[in-house]
């Protein structure tokens, strides 16, 4: 079998060590708006998709669910180059495109129009396009397809789904919130609760209660994240982190605060809902991203405009 084609281009940003920086892989239809797009290919082909891109190419796209993201991950590299410029330990951001290098030129542009700091654009006409993940050694992969995301997850890389929708971030300090269960932490409470109801739950968490729990598929990634957090002071960082969970502090709080402690994994700030709605507190947080394992909980994000990343 021939090996699929991909084109790998890169831009003047600074070339980082992926075996010491976090790197974020990003799909087009995450980072930017090409819902519009994205329909003309749905319902004419990629020819007129093609002619399409490259018509408009010098036509900036509008952004995206995780454009801010993306942006807000960029002034944490800006602070931590100040602080140290040799420092290493940085944010590498990449796209992944299944578009072709000539309809690709439009990204490219819009990249350069925004401004952002994007090492490596890799266009891969291939339907799996997740195969290249490894070798870049991506910890985190943002996609706007279930089963790229799907995929990513199966081959061991931390990643979630993006929805399009508009997004409100005015802070510029990183703020990333976390769901626990099947986001953070592994999913065997989530299936006591599924197989014996809420009492066998928290039966089992109170049994459970000086044991770790497992590794869920976010947790890589946040490991990261904190150790890049712990380069500054709490008053100073350009990064703050939240556990936002369903769980009940009283009967299920506290092994989850062991299990953070455990891996050594500090978190700013910690709510726990006890099954409340999760909106008026990501509300108030106003977080870059929402990273959630229950459909339900990203739809009440999304109503109030909070950009979320669904973790399948």
């Amino acid at each position: 079998m021939a090996e699929p084609e991909s084109t790998i281009l890169n831009t003047d940003v600074k070339q980082k060590d992926p075996s010491q920086a976090l790197v974020i892989a990003v799909t087009t239809r995450a980072i930017f708006d090409l819902e519009e797009e994205h329909a003309l290919f749905l319902a004419k082909g990629k020819d007129e998709y093609v002619r399409h891109q490259q018509a408009n190419r010098d036509k900036p796209l509008p952004p995206g669910t995780a454009f801010a993201f993306i942006r807000a991950v960029q002034c944490v590299n800006e602070q931590l180059l100040a602080s140290d410029p040799a420092e290493q330990d940085l944010f590498d951001v990449i796209v992944l495109s299944n578009n072709s290098p000539e309809s690709g030129t439009r990204i490219i542009n819009s990249a350069k129009h925004y401004g952002l700091e994007i090492s490596k654009f890799c266009f891969v006409s291939d339907e799996d396009s997740t195969q290249y993940l490894k070798s870049h050694q991506v910890k985190l992969f943002l996609s706007a397809d279930r089963v790229d995301v799907c995929n990513a997850l199966r081959r061991g890389v931390s990643a979630a789904l993006v929805f399009q929708q508009e997004v409100q971030t005015p802070s510029t300090q990183l703020r990333v919130v976390f769901d626990g269960d099947a986001v953070l932490f592994s999913d065997e409470t989530d299936q006591v609760f599924r197989e014996k109801g809420l009492e066998g739950a928290v039966q089992y968490e109170r049994a459970m209660e000086a044991v770790p729990m497992g590794e869920g598929p976010l947790k890589a990634f946040a490991m990261h994240l904190g150790k890049m957090r712990k380069k500054f002071s709490q008053e100073k960082s350009p990064i703050r982190t939240y556990l936002v969970t369903a769980r009940s502090g009283r009967d299920m709080g506290i092994r989850a605060i062991k299990t953070l402690r455990e891996w050594g994994l500090a978190i700013d700030e910690a709510f726990f809902m006890d099954g409340a709605p999760k909106g008026p507190i990501l509300t108030q947080i106003q977080p870059h991203i929402f990273f959630d394992d229950g459909l339900h909980n990203i739809q009440g994000a999304q109503e109030v405009g909070v950009p979320s990343a669904w973790v399948p």
